[in-house]
């Protein structure tokens, strides 16, 4: 029976080798996937400057109309508008965009 199970290869065997190579690749991911995150996070900063940075002003005129005849007189009126976008307070790459390292939970009491 120790024969049989030795020369049986149709198994699958975890070696030392096998779970070192494991190992690295998980290591290996997790710091690529790390990179990903931070390179998402500068790209959305990006996305929000450029938004931050559009110019938002505008304005238009009112109309009056007038009555005709002897009486004479305002018929109707609308007044104009005007909004001015002023700097807010991240705009033009003022402020970073970080995040909190992570921290272990304390022990319970």
């Amino acid at each position: 029976m120790l024969h049989k199970l030795w020369n049986d290869e149709a198994g699958f065997v975890v070696s030392a080798e096998l779970v070192l190579v494991a190992t690295i690749l998980v290591i290996g991911m997790i710091v690529g996937l790390s990179e990903v995150q931070h390179a998402v996070v500068q790209e959305l900063g990006d996305v929000g400057e450029a938004i931050g940075s559009l110019n938002q002003s505008y304005g238009y005129t009112g109309f009056s109309a007038n009555k005709s005849g002897l009486a004479g007189g305002v018929k109707s009126f609308t007044a104009g508008s005007v909004f001015n976008d002023l700097t807010d307070d991240c705009d033009g790459n003022q402020c970073d965009l970080s995040y909190n390292p992570a921290t272990p939970e304390a022990p319970k009491p």
